[in-house]
């Protein structure tokens, strides 16, 4: 999600979140490393996050339902011209799937956004306790797509979760931008119009 279909907004979410706790986002960032991918992976719930992180930075537990939920809510920036593409792909008969490392208040914000429309499946690694680029989370997602691995195509930002989707065999495009997506895609023959 994060770099493709919305701007990344990693550092924004723990900007956010560090004005909120009243610590720097350094600290916070360097405390939130030691359990994102257990949150991420839904091992760890938020409030059991951010007790982690509080009782490290001395700081006060927020007073949200969901610290996370508010951050994402104020920094995620759709890509609008993404969607369009998306829509495309739809409208020519692909079948979509969506990949995200995430979290469960992100996940539910997906849903409250009515964003599953744009898709055929939805993997989120909070709700499957597996990360990308760990092989388990891409052969979910093509069993939920019912498709092999040399029938998909992957789009990610980042180079470590495109060779995981390689290694199972899986066609991977690292996305850098809308134009370059759309000459890659058209070199793979996809119809995009």
């Amino acid at each position: 999600m994060g770099g493709v279909l919305i701007d990344n907004t990693a550092k924004d979410l723990i900007d956010y979140c560090a004005k909120v706790l009243n610590v720097s986002s350094e600290s916070l960032k360097k405390v939130f490393t030691n359990y994102e991918i257990s949150f991420m992976k839904g091992i760890i719930s938020e409030n059991e996050l951010w007790g982690k992180v509080c009782k490290t930075l001395g700081a006060n537990v927020p007073q949200s339902d969901s610290l996370w939920k508010d951050a994402v809510r104020n920094v995620f920036k759709d890509k609008p011209e993404v969607y369009n593409l998306v829509l495309n792909l739809k409208t020519n008969g692909y079948k979509l799937g969506f990949l995200s490392n995430t979290e469960i208040p992100t996940m539910q914000y997906f849903h409250e956004m009515n964003y599953d429309k744009y898709f055929d499946a939805i993997v989120f690694s909070c709700a499957e306790q597996t990360v990308k680029p760990e092989e388990k989370i891409y052969s979910v997602c093509l069993e939920k797509l019912g498709v092999k691995p040399n029938e998909a195509i992957f789009i990610d930002d980042r180079i470590d979760y495109v060779e995981g989707a390689r290694k199972v065999g899986i066609t991977a495009i690292l996305f850098v931008n809308i134009e370059q997506l759309k000459r890659e895609l058209f070199d793979l023959s996809v119809t995009i119009n």
